[in-house]
């Protein structure tokens, strides 16, 4: 189980830090994912900006959980000693 919780929390760090870097690209771009000044989004930092924040917060959690997993395992190691 603590294993499990490992995984996931490694895989949510790897797929937040890809989110992030693909939001960081669109910034770098300013932007422009269709024709300036298009409805897609143009000039539009705000939607790339936001996505960063949010991956940003994703991998924050996700950390946590291999942090928390990490420290029940070193509990039960403790226990078993």
């Amino acid at each position: 189980m603590i294993n499990n919780a490992l995984n996931i929390g490694i895989q949510g760090i790897q797929d937040g830090m890809q989110g992030m870097e693909g939001a960081a690209r669109r910034i770098a771009r300013g932007g422009a994912d269709g024709p300036r000044g298009s409805a897609e989004g143009g000039n539009s930092l705000v939607e790339p900006i936001v996505d960063l924040k949010l991956y940003e917060r994703s991998v924050e959690a996700s950390a946590q959980v291999v942090k928390t997993a990490d420290e029940t395992l070193g509990t039960l190691l403790d226990i078993r000693a």
